[in-house]
C-alpha cells in the first residue's frame, strides 16, 4: 500500500497508524501526497478509491437457516434414531417410525430456533461509522458518502459529528471526543494539531489523532484521513473479532460427551442382544424389532429438548435480577466460571464522578452520598454536618464550583444525570449538596460578562461574572498545578494570605495525599477585577486559590460484598481497565480484588514485553491489568483458558468486542455498552453492575444441578427400560418375548418421565451453591458417583418390571396385558424416582412440597399414564390392555420399592453411590 502510510506497521501488535501522532500534520500531508488547502481532486478520490476499496468493514459470511436446520440432524443421538426409524418403516411398524420421526424433527427445531441468531457484531460495527461526511475536493467543501472516503480526504468535523476514518488533525479549537467505546476513557479527550514526540504513544494517548466510531463532543476540527475502512482502528478489532473463536461452552462439551457415552452403550447393548439371538437362532426381524426397541430406550430422546427449556427457563430468572442472556449455553457456563475479569469503569465503579473529598480555606470535607444523586452531606473530620452559612470558605467555594460550568443536574429515565462533562457534574453535585446551583446564583442576580472556555494549552476555564452587589470577579477552576502557577494568594480561614513556600508546599501536600488516594484533583480559584481588566489584558493572574476537588468514579456500593461472595466460591477477579495503574489499583484495593502484595498490577507496557508462557504464569496471581488494548484483553482470556481456567469477560466498548467473543463467556453492558459489544457477548447486564454477575453465577450453579438432576432422572429410566429387555433375553431362553414395545419406551422417555423430569429445572438452589469450587472444565457430568446411581437405581427398577412382566405371564395373562404391567410398573417407579433425584441427597431430607410446579407435573404425568393404560386411543398406539384396580395398586405399590429402599440405605449409611 504506496500510502495508507504503512499505518499498519504490525496489525498484531496494535500500532495501527501509531507513528503518525509523532509527525507533523505537513509529513503527514506529504506522505498522503495532499495539499491540506486544496484536498484531493475528484480524480484522484476516484483512483485512491479503486485502489483502496470503500471506506467500509467487511462482513463475514452467513450461514444459511436451510444450512443451518440441517446441520441440526448431525447430532449423534438423533442419527441412532432416524436409524430406527428407517429400520421400523423397513419392518413394516409404520406408528413407530412416524412417531420417531416426529420427535427427532422436533428436537432439530428446537435446537435450530436457539441457534438461528445471525452474528451482527461486524454490521454492528458498520453502524457505527458516519453515513456522511465533509470532504475537501476540488478546493471546496463537498458532502460525500462516508464510504467513498480515501487516504488523503481533507475533511471537517464539528461537535456531534462520528468520525469517518481514522485521522490527523491539523487544526483544532477546543476539540473534545468521547473514545470510550474504542479506549475506555471515561471522559471526552482534549485534542490538538501538534506532534507528540518521544516513543509511540498507546491508542488512549494519541492526542493529535481522532479514530472511526468516536464522537466528537466538542469543538470543531479539521483533519488528514489516514486510514479507511479495514485498515482503521475499528477495523483492527474486526479483524481480531473474526479471528477470536467462541470456545464450546463446558455444558456443550459434556453434552457431547455424554451422547459418545450414550452411543456406545447403545451400541454394545444392541451387538449384545443380537449376539444372543444369533447363539439362541433367533429369527431376524424379531432381532430388527429388539434392536429398534434397545436404540429408542438407551438413547433419552428428550434430552436436547429439556436442556433447552431448562436453560430457557434459567434464562428467565436471570433476566428478572438484570441479566439477560443471549445464548442459552451461557447460563450454565455461568456456573462454572472460575475466574471474572472485570472491567472497572461502570462495572466496578458507579462511573459517575464524584467529588470524595475536599479542601476549601485550610480545612478538609468529605461527601457522602452516590453518585450524581444531591442527596448527601459535606462532613469535617469528626463526621459533623457543614453549616454552610458559617463556613464562608466552603460557600464560596462550592458557588464558584456552581456557576463557572458548563454541566447541568438533569433527570434522565427517573435518575439524577448530568448534560455535560462527568467531571464538571461531579462540581455541580457536591454544590447542590449544600444547597447551592448556578440556576439559583442567576436569580440573585449574578451576571456573567465574559467566558473563557477550557482548552488544552491553558488547562482551566474562567468566567468574569458581576455580583448583585455590582463588583465584578473572575472565578476559575482547573489543574492544580496550573492554577498554583497562575496564583499569588490563598484564601484561608476567611483571610488572603500570600502563596509563600511553606503554604505551597501544605497545598501540594494536599494534592499529593488526594493523588495517593487515585482521586483526581481539580482547584477552585478567584480575583477581584476592575473595569481594565476587561480590555484585552489576561484576567487569569495573580489569582486567589480558595479550594480543592478530589473527585473520583466511586465504587459501586455493592461491589465490595459481592467480590467477596465469589471468592468465597472460588472464583478470582480480575480488573482489567484502559484506565490509569494507580487509579486501577486504588480501586482494586478497595474493593478487595487486591488483598496482598503477591497480587500483583501489571501495564500494557509490561504486557507487550511478555511471551505467551510469561503471561500464562502471571495471570495466576495477576490482581489488576491496567492501560491494555483489545490484543492485551484477547491474549489475557487466552492465557487463563491455556491454564484450565473458565474464563467471563465484562466489556462495554467496541474494544471489548474481542475478547468477549473469545472468552468462554463474555459479558456486556447494557446501559453503556456499545451494539457492537452487546452482540458480542453471551450476557448482558441491564443494571451494568458486578454484583449481578455473581448472581447470576449463582443462578448458573442452580441450573447445572437441576440439568444433573435431570439427567439422573432421564439415564436412570434408559437404564431400567435396557435392562428391562435385557433381563427377557437373558432369563427367557430361545424365544424371549419384549417387555416393552418401542412406543411405550418413548411414552416413557417423553410423557410419563418426560413431563415430570422438566419440573426439575424449577428446583431451588443447594443450600451450599456457593460454597463449592468452581467446576472443572473436564469434569464429568457424571461426577460425584452419579453413574453409580444411574446404574444401580435403573438395575433395580428394571428388574422389579421384568419380574412383574414374567409373574404376568406365569400367570396365563396375554403378552398385551403382561406389558402394559410392566409399562405401568415402570412409570410408577420413575414417579417415585423423581422425588430423590430432586435432591443431592436423598428424598428423606428434602420436603416433598418444596417444588409446587413438581408435584403439578407428576399428577399430570399419572393421569396420562392412565389414560394410555385405560383409553381406546392408548390400546391403539401403545398396544395397551385395560388393568383391574387390584393390579395397577400392585403396580403403583411395587413400583416404589427400589426408590424408598436405596434412598432408606443411602440415608442410614451415607453411601453416595446409591
Amino acid at each position: 500500500m504506496e500510502h495508507q502510510l504503512a499505518t499498519h506497521k504490525d496489525v498484531q501488535s496494535g500500532t495501527v497508524s501509531s507513528h503518525v501522532s509523532s509527525q507533523t500534520f505537513e509529513d503527514t500531508a506529504n506522505a498522503l501526497n495532499v495539499e491540506v488547502n486544496e484536498g484531493l481532486s475528484a480524480s484522484d478520490a476516484a483512483d485512491r478509491l479503486e485502489r483502496y476499496g470503500s471506506n467500509q468493514l467487511e462482513e463475514t459470511a452467513k450461514v444459511s437457516p436451510l444450512v443451518l436446520f440441517l446441520v441440526q440432524f448431525k447430532n449423534p443421538l438423533l442419527l441412532i434414531l432416524m436409524a430406527g426409524a428407517a429400520i421400523s418403516a423397513y419392518t413394516d411398524h409404520m406408528v413407530d417410525a412416524v412417531a420417531i420421526l416426529v420427535i427427532v424433527v422436533l428436537n432439530a427445531l428446537i435446537s435450530f430456533w436457539q441457534e438461528f441468531k445471525a452474528e451482527q457484531s461486524l454490521a454492528a460495527l458498520s453502524a457505527m461509522a458516519a453515513p456522511k461526511a465533509f470532504a475537501k475536493r476540488d478546493g471546496g467543501w463537498k458532502e460525500v458518502s462516508a464510504s467513498e472516503l480515501v487516504p488523503g480526504d481533507i475533511i471537517r468535523l464539528k461537535a456531534g459529528d462520528i468520525l469517518p476514518a481514522d485521522c490527523r488533525f491539523t487544526e483544532a479549537h477546543r476539540l473534545q471526543i468521547d473514545e470510550a467505546a474504542l479506549t475506555g476513557e471515561s471522559e471526552p479527550v482534549s485534542k490538538h494539531c501538534d506532534a507528540i514526540p518521544g516513543p509511540e504513544p498507546v491508542l488512549a494517548e494519541r492526542f493529535n489523532m481522532g479514530f472511526m466510531s468516536t464522537q466528537v463532543t466538542n469543538g470543531t476540527a479539521v483533519a488528514i484521513v489516514t486510514s479507511t475502512g479495514m485498515e482503521t482502528e475499528v477495523g483492527h478489532i474486526a479483524h481480531l473479532m473474526a479471528g477470536a473463536e467462541e470456545p464450546k461452552t463446558p455444558l456443550q462439551q459434556r453434552i457431547e460427551s455424554l451422547s459418545r457415552v450414550l452411543i456406545g452403550a447403545a451400541l454394545l447393548v444392541v451387538a449384545t442382544v443380537i449376539g444372543i439371538g444369533i447363539l439362541n437362532g433367533m429369527d431376524a426381524i424379531e432381532m430388527l424389532n429388539t434392536a429398534i426397541s434397545l436404540s429408542v430406550a438407551a438413547i433419552p430422546e428428550g434430552l436436547p429438548t429439556v436442556v433447552t427449556i431448562v436453560l430457557t427457563l434459567g434464562s428467565q430468572s436471570m433476566a428478572s435480577k438484570n441479566a439477560l442472556a443471549r445464548r442459552l449455553s451461557s447460563v450454565e457456563t455461568l456456573g462454572t466460571t472460575s475466574v471474572i475479569c472485570s472491567d472497572k469503569t461502570g462495572t466496578l465503579t458507579q462511573n459517575q464522578m464524584q467529588v470524595m473529598r475536599l479542601w476549601a480555606g485550610g480545612k478538609n470535607w468529605r461527601l457522602t452520598g452516590e453518585g450524581f444523586s444531591p442527596q448527601g452531606e459535606i462532613v469535617n473530620e469528626d463526621e459533623i454536618p457543614a453549616d454552610i452559612a458559617s463556613e464562608s470558605d466552603l460557600r464560596v467555594m462550592l458557588r464558584i464550583s456552581a456557576y463557572c460550568n458548563d454541566a447541568h443536574l438533569i433527570e434522565k429515565d427517573g435518575r439524577p444525570a448530568i448534560d455535560g462533562n462527568p467531571t464538571e457534574g461531579a462540581l455541580v453535585v457536591a454544590a447542590a449538596k449544600a444547597g447551592i446551583s448556578r440556576q439559583e446564583l442567576k436569580e440573585q442576580n449574578y451576571e456573567t460578562r465574559r467566558k473563557h472556555p477550557f482548552d488544552s494549552t491553558r488547562k482551566m476555564m474562567s468566567v468574569e461574572v458581576r455580583l448583585p452587589s455590582g463588583e465584578d470577579y473572575l472565578v476559575a477552576k482547573g489543574a492544580p498545578d496550573v492554577i498554583l502557577q497562575r496564583a499569588t494568594k490563598v484564601r484561608l480561614h476567611d483571610e488572603e494570605v500570600l502563596l509563600d513556600d511553606k503554604v505551597r508546599a501544605e497545598i501540594e501536600g494536599v494534592i499529593a495525599g488526594f493523588g495517593k488516594d487515585a482521586l483526581r484533583t481539580l482547584a477552585i480559584a478567584y480575583r477581584k477585577i476592575d473595569g481594565t481588566d476587561f480590555d484585552g489584558n489576561d484576567p487569569e493572574q495573580d489569582i486567589v486559590l480558595i479550594g480543592i476537588h478530589g473527585i473520583m468514579d466511586p465504587p459501586r456500593p455493592e461491589v465490595t460484598k459481592a467480590v467477596s461472595d465469589a471468592t468465597s466460591a472460588g472464583m478470582r477477579t480480575i480488573m482489567i481497565t484502559g484506565d490509569h495503574a494507580a487509579t486501577a489499583e486504588a480501586i482494586a484495593t478497595q474493593i478487595g480484588i487486591k488483598t496482598s502484595d503477591a497480587q500483583t498490577v501489571h501495564t500494557g507496557a509490561e504486557l507487550n514485553e511478555m511471551s505467551d508462557d510469561e503471561l500464562r504464569e502471571v495471570v495466576t496471581h495477576a490482581a489488576v491489568f491496567a492501560r491494555v488494548t483489545p490484543e492485551h484483553k484477547l491474549r489475557i482470556v487466552s492465557a487463563l483458558q491455556d491454564n484450565g481456567e473458565v474464563a467471563a469477560m465484562t466489556g462495554d466498548g467496541v474494544n471489548d468486542a474481542p475478547a468477549l467473543r473469545k472468552a468462554d463467556i463474555g459479558v456486556a453492558m447494557g446501559i453503556s455498552g456499545t451494539s457492537v459489544a452487546k452482540e458480542s457477548s453471551a450476557l448482558v447486564l441491564l443494571d451494568d453492575n458486578f454484583a449481578t454477575i455473581v448472581e447470576a453465577v449463582r443462578e448458573g450453579r442452580r441450573i447445572y444441578d437441576n440439568l444433573r438432576k435431570f439427567i439422573r432422572q432421564a439415564l436412570t429410566a434408559n437404564v431400567a427400560e435396557v435392562s428391562t429387555i435385557l433381563f427377557a433375553f437373558i432369563l427367557m431362553g430361545a424365544d424371549p418375548l419384549l417387555p416393552l414395545t418401542p412406543l411405550m419406551i418413548l411414552w416413557v422417555n417423553l410423557v410419563s418421565d418426560g413431563i415430570p423430569a422438566l419440573a426439575l429445572g424449577f428446583e431451588p438452589a443447594e443450600p451450599d451453591v456457593m460454597e463449592r469450587k468452581p467446576r472443572s472444565r473436564t469434569e464429568s457430568v457424571f461426577a460425584g458417583g452419579l453413574q453409580q446411581t444411574i446404574l444401580l437405581r435403573g438395575l433395580s427398577v428394571g428388574g422389579i418390571s421384568f419380574l412383574v412382566f414374567i409373574t404376568a405371564l406365569n400367570r396365563g395373562e396375554s403378552l398385551a396385558y403382561a406389558q402394559t404391567l410392566a409399562f405401568g410398573t415402570l412409570m410408577f417407579a420413575q414417579l417415585w424416582h423423581i422425588f430423590d433425584a430432586r435432591s443431592t441427597r436423598t428424598l428423606y431430607s428434602k420436603s416433598p412440597f418444596g417444588n409446587p410446579a413438581l408435584l403439578a407435573a407428576v399428577g399430570l404425568s399419572m393421569c396420562l399414564s392412565l389414560v394410555a393404560i385405560y383409553t381406546p386411543i392408548g390400546h391403539f398406539i401403545l398396544g395397551t390392555e385395560s388393568l383391574t384396580g387390584r393390579h395397577l395398586l400392585e403396580a403403583i405399590f411395587i413400583s416404589a420399592l427400589p426408590t424408598l429402599v436405596l434412598s432408606g440405605l443411602k440415608e442410614i449409611f451415607k453411601l453416595r453411590f446409591l
